[in-house]
């Protein structure tokens, strides 16, 4: 009986140990988003993992994740455009930062901008839930042709 449960014990101890040694130990191993473009359906993520070469050292580990909208149209506002059948990423496009920042130099406050590209139009492959996107097209009433405006995003477009 006495050895039996000494056995337990140390089962219960060495398996302590296995589900210790299987959980994280510090926040370290946490994934960062560097990048989530949702207009061109593009998330980024880093996080350091240890080398396969050589364990005691890490390296960082990139994760790019394209999701390919299927029958993306070129012009996304117009549903009549032929089907878009090149997709570009640039990560110099993805990664820059159009917000200005506040930075203080010399005592004085400026706004900066991280990227110069700033004011070219970003293509986008899906539509940004946050704009609004409409759109005209030929209505036939009686004979009679009227171009109408139609919504593409309604949630986007009309306030609660």
């Amino acid at each position: 009986m006495k050895s039996s449960l000494l056995l337990c014990v140390a089962l219960a101890v060495s398996l302590g140990f296995v589900l210790v040694a299987g959980s994280p130990w510090d926040s370290e191993d946490e994934e960062y988003v560097l990048v989530n473009n949702k207009c061109q359906c593009v998330t980024v993520t880093s996080k350091f993992v240890p080398s396969k070469e050589n364990p005691d050292e890490e390296i960082l580990e990139r994760n790019i994740r394209i999701l390919v909208p299927l029958k993306a149209r070129e012009n996304i506002s117009d549903p009549t455009s032929p089907l878009r059948t090149t997709f570009i990423y640039r990560m110099t496009e993805l990664c820059k930062k159009c917000d200005p920042v506040e930075i203080e130099l010399g005592g004085e406050t400026y706004q900066a901008q991280q990227s110069t590209s700033c004011n070219e139009p970003e293509t986008c492959y899906t539509y940004n839930r946050d704009k609004c996107y409409t759109t005209t097209f030929p209505f036939f009433y009686h004979g009679e042709k009227t171009n109408v405006k139609a919504v593409l995003t309604p949630a986007s477009c009309y306030a609660d």
